[in-house]
Formats: structure tokens, sequence, C-alpha cells
């Protein structure tokens, strides 16, 4: 499938999307029609090796989808993101891991939580996991788990890993009640001692250095980037599409509401001229430092040129200075939108509630990001850092 097929396809699925956004909200995770309608079409399979039916497009068409899915529904877009980077992750794995995975069925999705807070114990040919890990977002559509843990063998050089568990491993602990993206099902995944051997697991260093045992039989470029790139761009672009549809609501409540208090249309108000300018100038500015930053990146790899350090801490302040901006932003104008945004039928506070949200998410504490980038800017040797 190439690009401009892709997008048709996007198109065709946004009516459904919208229309099932309150529904998601009170089920507390995508509905089942939703998900089944993403893997049918493709959408998800984007960034999946085409040895086992992907498509291998760039990176930036899987980000585009994620904005334009979450114009009307932010949890959609937040999981949509989220699983779609999964194919692209798992063919950095050793091929036999790939192979369990999609050998019968190619249109398998894989959740993940990263935060390694379960116990790792080292064994034969292999690893043991135990422990309860949170924020595995739209876990219960999903047959396969990636879970992240430190092996402490060699304590003098914690080893990071991402671990690949089959649906028989693991439990979905039911713990997702939130005020904010309401929709994604980001669940618990409890583990109770389960043998991960060597092939389902892959290192962060090698993630780091973009030298990973998928390389050998996944060719294509794009499995040179680096996976702390690919995995805070989908969720920047789920958040700035979330964005785009609170500013989109916004600019409509500018064009339908009457102040009363003021005897005025909310239209001729200068000050929300301003606003509803400023704000769009700031999504704008922020999306196109997204495409830039991985564009350029993509564009390195496939030149046979490696991702280099400052590139690629940029990109990783870029993504959290803008999700920051939109965020600011939005506040702004929800404040300006009167008592109607209140209701919750009204689609701005959705909008409002899953973006504010969204900043909870690790990838987006800015600071730590900024940080990154100004050791970056002076020369500080930031290339081993784990959000790198």
């Amino acid at each position: 499938m190439n690009r401009v097929e892709y997008q048709k396809r996007l198109e065709a699925a946004i009516p459904s999307i919208a229309a099932r956004a309150e529904e998601a909200e009170e089920l507390r995770k995508i509905p089942a029609e939703t998900i089944e309608e993403l893997r049918e079409s493709g959408l998800l399979k984007a960034l999946q090796p085409q040895r086992y039916g992907g498509f291998e497009l760039d990176p930036i068409d899987l980000y585009r989808a994620s904005a334009r899915i979450g114009e009307v529904c932010g949890s959609t877009a937040w999981v949509f993101g989220i699983l779609g980077v999964h194919p692209w992750q798992l063919g950095l794995f050793p091929d036999r891991a790939q192979a369990e995975v999609w050998r019968d069925d190619d249109t398998v999705l894989v959740s993940s939580t990263y935060a390694p807070v379960g116990q790792v114990t080292r064994g034969d040919g292999g690893y043991r996991l135990s422990g309860q890990w949170p924020w595995s977002s739209g876990a219960d559509h999903c047959d396969w788990v990636m879970l992240g843990g430190v092996e402490m063998s060699d304590p003098t050089k914690p080893d990071m890993r991402t671990f690949l568990l089959p649906r028989s491993d693991y439990q979905i602990v039911d713990t997702w009640h939130s005020v904010g993206l309401k929709g994604t099902g980001t669940n618990d995944i409890l583990v109770e001692d389960a043998f991960i051997p060597d092939h389902r697991t892959l290192s962060f260093e090698d993630t780091s250095r973009c030298d990973c045992p998928g390389n050998a039989v996944n060719p294509h470029p794009i499995y040179r980037l680096p996976f702390a790139s690919v995995f805070s761009s989908a969720i920047a672009a789920a958040a700035m599409g979330i964005a785009r549809g609170g500013l989109e609501r916004y600019r409509t409540v500018l064009l339908e509401r009457f102040k009363i208090a003021y005897g005025e249309a909310a239209r001729e108000d200068p000050h929300a001229q301003v606003k509803l300018a400023q704000a769009t100038s700031i999504l704008d500015a922020g999306w196109l430092q997204l495409e830039r930053n991985i564009t350029e990146l993509t564009e390195s790899v496939v030149r046979g040129e490696p991702a280099e350090t400052l590139p690629r801490a940029r990109l990783r302040h870029d993504q959290a200075y803008a999700v920051t901006r939109a965020i600011e932003t939005i506040n702004l104008c929800f404040d300006a939108s009167g008592g109607a945004a209140l209701r919750t039928h009204d689609p701005l506070q959705r909008f409002w509630r899953d973006l504010n949200a969204a900043r909870h998410h690790a990838i987006n504490e800015y600071e730590r990001a900024a940080i990154l980038y100004g050791q970056a800017l002076l020369g500080i040797d930031v290339a081993m850092q784990p959000m790198l």
C-alpha cells in the first residue's frame, strides 16, 4: 500500500471513529468494531515489515493518521498511535519472535508498558518475570504485550530490556478509571513467574545504537531509526491531533455563540480573534517541527547515515514542547468558550480533558526533554540516555 491509498483508507474510517467517540468513553476502551475496522483496513500496519504483510511506510504517515484520528476521538488516536508503533518495534526483535507473533495472522496486535517495575531474573536460555505493570493502552484488544524490565545480574551494568509475552503468560487487571483519555483502556498487566526466552527480548542499548537483531531480516532504513524518536513522536502526534480537534470546536463555538451579557456575537470579540489566531499558529508550528524532525531523521538513515545525537535530542525537545504549548492554548480556548463547554455532550470538554491527560505521559515531561537538548547543544555526551 502506498501513501495515497493509506490516506484514502484513513479518511474512510474517520466517520465511524467519530461516531463512537462517546461510546469509547462509556466502555473505558476502544469499541471492538473500531479495532476491527482498523485491523481490516490495514491502517495499523503502516510500519510493519513487508515480510509479514506490512507496508513499511515512512513514520510520518502513521503520525499524520494518528493526528487525523485525534481530531475526532482522542482515545482512539492514542491507542492507534501506540499500537501502530509496535509492529515497527517488533521488527527489531529476532526473526523467531516476529514469526511467533505474525506467522499465522499478520493482523495480531501488541500492547506495551515499558516502566521497569517488575522483577526480572536471568535464567537458562532466558528470563523469568513477575510483577504488575501499569499503563498498557489498548491491552484488551491485543494477544501479546511488550514489558519493560531491568536485569541486574551485573550490578555495575543494569540491562534495560523489552520482554515480549503471549496472552497466556499474563492477566489484564481492570484499573483504568480516569478523567481524560477515558476510552484508552490503559489497564495493568499482571505476570506471575513467566519464562521469556532470549529471542523474545530486546535490549534498549541496541535500540539506542540503532543496531538490533531484526535488522538482519528487515533491511528497510526505517528499522535503523531510534526507538525513542519513533515512539515519542507517536505520542506527540496523537496529542497534537486532539489539540486540533479542540481548536476546531472552539472555532465553531465562536461562529455560533452569542454573548448575551455583552450583546455581541462571539466572533466579533477581538480578544477571541487573537486567541484563535495565536492558538492556530502555535499548533501549526508544533506540527511543522514534528514533521521536519522525523523527516530529516528518516532521510538520514535512508542515505545510510547514522541517526546523530543532536537531531535526536532536538526531536525529543520539540515533541515535548509542542505538546506543552498545545495544552496551554487549549486551556485558554476552553476558558473562553463559556458555560456550554462544560456540558458532557460538548466535544470541547472531551478534547480538553484528553489533552491534559496526555501531559501525564512520561514522554511529555518537558523539563527532562529540554535538559537533554540543552546538554546536547553544549556538547555534553547524552548518546546513551534511555529517552534518546
